[in-house]
């Protein structure tokens, strides 16, 4: 891995962690291209790890909140982490595999891409039509925790998911947006707790900056700083965007993404 294509990669991740267009999509779009292969799982967490500092920034006082009474949405929060959990250890092997060597990685990204802007897009529509709005509670909390638990799959967005899930449950906009955001923060760190654990017995990690060398280190740096300087911007965008619910540029640019991906794929750029 370069140092330049460190960068690249923490910016993509600090942008789409938070925006629904699915970092994890992205992150794999670019590792392809880039043919990058070594450090490449663990250097992901470390940008998602960027990105949660980026989260912790913003929602501080939310986060404090968390821990008095009546802990109602800690208790959301703790259940809604489940689903994800349970789903990524189970899976964490096979979604690696298919991001580092499936063939037709170009044609399921495009698919997932477009599976996405297709929810953002019944999502808004819905949005403008709907009349009753719910506070957050367990009729909003289910869903988004299930649509968290999809969107371990790349191209699927897990902040888009999980919104547009507790929207469609009829949730308000701004409170299920706050819930997604808090989401992501268990997930990161069991997501990273397990990867660094697993990383270390295998050896892998040691590996990874044994052939890599002093390199490697500053790419895990850059990428991480980067992540999380983007990733506060990202935020502050995002709940602007669902202030308004308008999501169908997300939508379009997803479907030009999976049209991208589809050429790729038969141009052979995908490595």
């Amino acid at each position: 891995m370069e140092i330049w294509q460190a960068i690249v990669l923490g910016l993509t991740q600090g942008l789409t962690e938070f925006l629904p267009v699915s970092s994890s999509g992205h992150l794999v779009f670019l590792q392809r291209i880039f043919g990058i292969e070594e450090g490449g799982l663990f250097f992901n967490i470390i940008l998602h790890l960027g990105t949660l500092v980026a989260v912790c920034a913003v929602f501080w006082k939310d986060i404090i909140a968390l821990f008095k009474k009546p802990f109602s949405t800690l208790g959301f929060l703790v259940v809604a982490s489940v689903p994800a959990g349970i789903v990524g250890l189970l899976l964490e092997d096979i979604i690696d595999d298919l991001g580092q060597n499936f063939a037709y990685i170009g044609v399921l990204l495009a698919v997932f891409f477009t599976v996405t802007a297709s929810v953002l897009f019944a999502t808004e529509m819905f949005v403008k039509r709907r009349q009753n709005i719910l506070p957050l509670c367990w009729r909003t909390v289910i869903p988004m925790a299930l649509a968290q638990a999809v969107a371990v799959l790349p191209g699927i967005s897990r902040s888009g998911s999980t919104i547009c899930a507790g929207t469609l449950a009829g949730g308000k906009s701004e409170d299920v947006a706050k819930f997604s955001f808090l989401m992501s923060i268990p997930v990161i760190l069991g997501s990273f707790v397990f990867s660094l654990g697993k990383g270390l017995i295998k050896g892998e990690i040691q590996q990874d900056f044994a052939v890599n060398g002093a390199q490697y280190g500053w790419c895990i740096a850059l990428g991480f700083i980067v992540s999380a300087v983007v990733g506060l911007f990202a935020v502050k965008v995002m709940l602007k965007v669902i202030q308004k619910a308008d999501y169908k540029w997300f939508s379009l640019y997803l479907v030009l993404l999976a049209i991208a991906c589809v050429v790729l794929q038969c141009c052979g750029c995908f490595n």
